[in-house]
């Protein structure tokens, strides 16, 4: 089974802002205030775009937990933040002889036209989180998925 995970546009960026600080912080004091970290919340009539944040926070909790290789662990962690189950996709957790896969894939379709789309795995690194754009028949993902019927 192959199953490939291809993108016909610019991915959104996903992961920490880089920003430069000066050489000297003491060179030009100024009065900051503290940055107030907010989580990302689900948007019922937003965008993909808008709910990429609480996809990509979701799937990077999932990663960092021991159920890191359960496609079953992402889709109910997705579930839990709001996304619906009816909408989502998932790949197989093991290849045909039992094995880990090197690559598991999730989705949400999001609207007519747009996918939320997650990649995880050992051939990935860290986690993928995107807004792609759906192929036929409202599909996100190529290839075989499995059921979610749980």
């Amino acid at each position: 089974m192959a199953v490939l995970l291809t993108a016909c546009g610019t991915p959104l960026p996903v992961g920490p802002v880089r920003t430069s600080t000066p050489a000297d912080p003491d060179a030009n004091p100024a009065p900051t205030t503290p940055a107030t970290a907010e989580s990302p919340s689900y948007v019922a009539d937003g965008t993909a775009a808008d709910n990429l944040p609480l996809f990509a926070a979701t799937t990077a909790q999932v990663w960092a937990s021991d159920q890191r290789g359960s496609g079953r662990a992402y889709v109910d962690a997705l579930v839990a933040s709001g996304f619906d189950r009816n909408a989502m996709q998932v790949t197989e957790d093991l290849t045909t002889v039992g094995e880990p896969v090197e690559s598991l894939q999730f989705s949400v379709r999001w609207g007519d036209s747009e996918c939320l789309v997650g990649q995880v795995g050992p051939s990935t690194g860290e986690p993928v989180s995107m807004v792609m754009p759906q192929l036929a028949e409202g599909r996100c993902l190529i290839g075989d998925t499995r059921p979610i019927d749980w």
